[in-house]
């Protein structure tokens, strides 16, 4: 029988393999590069944001100062919630006909090569930041607080399909418009609080903000020093959004 033939071993030479390995961290440099400029996944969650007009959120001594905390909370909404787009609605003394209205910021543009997506998307949350100045500003000049009627505003606005859409409120919740002002009204029980919600449904109708996720920043502050009246607040407003609105209240951002 012939026996097979031997392989030819091939040995580099101590010159070739320092070249070798000179080259390795070049070549992995090059693959990080590549990596890096990869398309990122899109962000596709719809948000909404909110903003009080009315006095009580004038950085008043009641507690609440709507612009600090717009300024101290947006960016990081935007961000940590995934935003793909971002529209706004303003609290004044009749929300849903206010003519305080400004352009939705798309926060994940087109990606193109040998841009630096994130970058991109750095600028259009800063765009939405002005944005959202612009909403305030233009909301202080109508006065009064329809909170329910910017709830349902903003919940219109939102798509009806696709990702679950997230609403940041920056608002103390304040509800004083020229037909109902809520620090009137009795929230001692919840017996009592239903009375009020089930006349306000009957009038309004509920906020359509049905399976969204509710972010409220300030809820209630006005009440801090009195915090058995905080408490009925907060109730009152959890049993709308989440117990009437259907909405997932959080508090991510207070």
């Amino acid at each position: 029988m012939t026996a097979p033939p031997k392989r030819k071993v091939t040995v580099l030479s101590p010159s070739r393999i320092r070249r070798a390995a000179a080259l390795a961290p070049a070549a992995t440099l090059l693959t990080a590069l590549v990596s890096c400029t990869s398309q990122p996944d899109p962000l596709t969650t719809p948000c909404g944001v909110v903003v009080d007009g009315s006095g009580s959120g004038d950085a008043t001594e009641k507690g609440f100062d709507a612009e600090a905390k717009l300024k101290s909370t947006l960016l990081k909404f935007l961000k940590k919630e995934e935003c793909g787009t971002v529209k706004f609605a303003p609290i004044t003394r009749s929300s849903q006909s206010s003519s305080c209205r400004v352009e939705e910021v798309d926060l994940d543009p087109p990606y193109r090569k040998n841009v630096d997506q994130e970058s991109q998307r750095r600028k259009a949350r800063l765009t939405a930041a002005a944005r959202s100045m612009e909403e305030l500003e233009c909301a202080r000049t109508q006065g009064g607080s329809d909170v329910w009627g910017a709830l349902d505003r903003i919940g219109e606005a939102m798509p009806p399909d696709g990702p679950r859409a997230k609403l940041l409120v920056v608002s103390d919740f304040a509800q004083a418009d020229p037909e109902f002002t809520l620090s009137r009204a009795d929230l001692s029980s919840r017996e009592q609080r239903k009375k009020v919600i089930d006349s306000l449904v009957k009038e309004r109708g509920l906020p359509g903000i049905k399976g969204m996720d509710v972010y409220p920043v300030g809820l209630g502050m006005q009440y801090d020093a009195r915090p058995s009246e905080a408490e009925n607040f907060r109730a009152f407003w959890t049993e709308v959004l989440e117990g009437r609105a259907e909405a997932r209240v959080h508090n991510t951002y207070e």
